[in-house]
């Protein structure tokens, strides 16, 4: 399970322990481990997907460079 995830559920689970608490600086407490929680799910999922797009330009750049090592076969695809 990807970390933005798990944040955000953590987020989700300090929000409802706020809506339940009784106590005003519980309620705050809890108000401001949401806040938290929802900048670190944040911040996981900007890194998470730039990790994705550098592993898919990776890839994409890992293919390219493996079809020109073999020209003579990309010759032949493209001709059949």
């Amino acid at each position: 399970m990807r970390d933005s995830l798990i944040f955000h559920q953590r987020a989700t689970e300090c929000r409802e322990q706020a809506d339940a608490a009784e106590l005003d600086n519980v309620r705050d407490r809890c108000l401001r481990a949401e806040a938290a929680w929802s900048a670190m799910a944040q911040r996981s999922l900007r890194t998470e997907n730039a990790r994705d797009a550098r592993e898919a330009a990776s890839v994409s750049a890992e293919h390219a460079a493996h079809d020109s090592d073999r020209p003579g076969l990309m010759a032949t695809l493209r001709e059949a």
